[in-house]
């Protein structure tokens, strides 16, 4: 479980087959948890350098492995403790989607970012939620029909990738877990009941959420 608050920015050493080498001050323990843009690995070995992790193809198949090339830049956040602040929101390092950067306007007192992604996606992201950018807890501003707006604070750009990123680039998305899950039940629902009515009201929902 993570914050998607950014502890440094680490950097690649080699993607070889599954096993991936991140160097970073970070140095976990073997066995801990460690999201490198947002995605949670389990360290293997670990040192003064930093870290080496596996990937599975199945999370390579679900990533913007891109930005996983050597020499290439990293979010690193280790995973929270029982009793750490949660100052961001809860993540939980699952990507459940790619976002693709359209769009970039920097102010002098914020960046506006908007990114588009697929519509199964769109479907867990409402304005003024939470996401997930490579890792980035962040609030949504607005959703339209191919994408969501974001507004980035400058202490947010300069201390995160966002001052690096350049339109077409691939980021990972994790949309908020609540939304996801709640989204996922009523779908499930939908296809079990073959058609028939189910009530949604917001009691409903409220009850499924408590249940989950």
């Amino acid at each position: 479980m993570f914050s998607g608050l950014i502890r440094e920015i680490g950097k690649i050493a080699s993607l070889r087959g599954n096993r991936l080498e991140v160097f970073c001050e970070y140095q976990p323990c073997i066995g801990d948890s460690v999201a490198v843009n947002g995605v949670c690995l389990t360290a293997i070995e670990s040192s003064k350098q930093g870290f080496v992790a596996e990937l599975s193809e199945t999370t390579k198949s679900l990533i913007a492995l891109e930005n996983f090339s050597p020499n290439a830049p990293v979010h690193i956040e280790p995973a929270l403790r029982a009793d750490s602040r949660l100052d961001g929101h809860i993540v939980q390092g699952h990507i459940d989607g790619i976002g693709v950067i359209e769009h970039i306007t920097h102010l002098p007192a914020q960046s506006n970012f908007f990114i588009t992604t697929a519509p199964q996606t769109l479907l867990a992201i409402l304005p003024k939620g939470s996401i997930s950018v490579d890792g980035v807890s962040l609030t949504i501003v607005d959703v339209a029909h191919n994408g969501f707006w974001l507004t980035i604070i400058p202490h947010t750009l300069h201390n995160t990738l966002f001052k690096t990123y350049k339109l077409a680039q691939r980021v990972n998305l994790e949309t908020d877990m609540f939304v996801r899950n709640t989204l996922a039940i009523l779908q499930n629902l939908d296809m079990r009941t073959k058609g028939h009515r189910f009530p949604k009201s917001w009691v409903d929902v409220d009850s499924i959420q408590l249940a989950f």
